[in-house]
């Protein structure tokens, strides 16, 4: 959430980085500082208000023990009347204080000045790439067809006890699943990370502290009996860990790393692009998270770029990183890279990976706060990533590695998987 004084200090320069995204409404920048104004104004005259109330306390006291009765009877009188004045006032307040967080949570993040204008995700620019794309011989087939021959996944099964999208793993594609999740988990606790078994569901606090209310309420699962969603990434229960804390200097940075199955309705995704594990409800992910002061965040993020990217190095496949354009962002990002992997058989790149720096957003959502130097209260900002997201990198792995023998893993999974290849 941007804070009001952001907006003040100058809305034309905050319109226009809202207008990279292609933000639909910059009047409401213009609404949310006359709320701001209002709930000064109201705050003014409950203040007085109150200075008055608590004055004539003070002299009905000094009446009393003078013995001055009939006086002190008629200060009450006034007290009472300024009270339902006050309680009046209290309630303006209110209001205009509920008003102000409603607007403001319907406002993204503003982007970093290192995001490219565009629309869509034709407008992303490719950072690097890396790896070689490899060659498929004669009768290379897509991942889908692969999990049916090696019988790794049963789509049918998962429909029937759930419903479409969502994957019943058996036999070897389960073990390749485990293998995925604790080469990645210690890959990253290796690097520094702390690891967290998070809930996998989150109540509306937490979802609001992260960005995903009001901006995805309809794509997540809720629990309406319980108000409590499932959750869409393990950033959301593991950033809220943080939620209302004050945290001192010597804790930071503070790095998290959790794996969970994340639960996305994904509405309206249908044709050839969401077949086999293209696109489902319900997949594993590790994510990585960092809490960090603000002025090292941007470093943070190249550093956790980075890491994300030696990953997929060491999973030997062809890649391109992607700095997000304005209209392809998060509502929270302040700057995004994505990363893709190269399908061969499908000849086209599967997103794999965001890497987001969310500056100060979420924070101040969370009132996720440290003390700096000086004594002063500060914002810190966070910032996550995928580290990685399993469904495409498990297609992309099938896909990129089948051969007459079998299925060739990269030699890191080796030990995990207990094999070199699937046969």
């Amino acid at each position: 959430m941007l804070q009001v004084q952001v907006l003040r200090n100058d809305p034309g320069a905050v319109k226009r980085k809202l207008a990279i995204r292609n933000f639909k409404q910059p009047g409401l920048v213009d609404d949310i500082i006359g709320i701001d104004d209002q709930r000064k104004k109201s705050q003014a005259a409950f203040d007085e208000a109150q200075a008055k109330v608590n004055e004539l306390s003070r002299h009905i006291g000094s009446l009393m023990k003078e013995g001055a009765k009939a006086a002190a009877e008629e200060k009450k009188n006034q007290v009472a009347a300024l009270k339902e004045q006050v309680a009046s006032l209290a309630a303006d307040v209110k209001r205009a204080e509920d008003s102000l967080r409603e607007n403001l949570l319907l406002l993204p993040n503003l982007p970093s000045d290192q995001v490219p204008a565009g629309k869509s995700a034709e407008d992303n620019v490719v950072v690097r790439e890396g790896g070689i794309k490899p060659v498929l011989g004669e009768g290379a087939v897509p991942h889908w067809d692969l999990i049916r021959q090696y019988g790794l996944v049963d789509f049918e099964t998962g429909a029937k006890i759930t419903g479409s999208g969502f994957p019943l793993y058996k036999g070897k594609g389960a073990r390749l699943q485990r293998a995925l999740v604790q080469y990645f988990l210690d890959y990253n606790t290796a690097a520094g990370y702390t690891e967290y078994i998070p809930p996998f569901m989150v109540n509306e606090a937490s979802a609001y502290g992260t960005g995903q209310l009001p901006d995805k309420e309809g794509q997540m699962y809720h629990v309406t009996e319980d108000g409590l969603f499932l959750i869409p990434t393990a950033e959301v229960p593991v950033t809220n860990i943080y939620r209302d804390t004050i945290l001192k200097e010597e804790e930071l940075p503070v790095r998290m790393t959790a794996y969970s199955p994340c639960f996305r309705r994904e509405a309206g995704s249908f044709g050839k692009d969401v077949r086999g594990l293209n696109r489902v409800h319900q997949f594993e992910k590790v994510e990585i998270i960092q809490i960090v002061r603000p002025e090292s965040s941007y470093d943070v993020l190249e550093e956790m770029v980075a890491h994300v990217e030696r990953l997929v190095q060491a999973l030997e496949l062809p890649y391109r990183i992607l700095r997000l354009c304005g209209g392809d962002m998060g509502f929270t990002s302040a700057l995004t890279y994505d990363f893709e992997v190269y399908s061969a058989a499908q000849e086209k790149w599967l997103e794999i990976s965001s890497v987001s720096n969310f500056e100060g957003f979420q924070a101040n959502r969370l009132k996720c706060r440290y003390k700096d130097a000086t004594g002063k209260m500060q914002f810190l900002h966070t910032l996550n990533g995928s580290s990685l997201a399993l469904p495409r990198i498990y297609a992309a792995l099938l896909e990129n590695n089948q051969s007459a023998d079998g299925i060739r893993l990269p030699g890191v999974l080796h030990r995990y998987f207990g094999e070199d290849r699937i046969n």
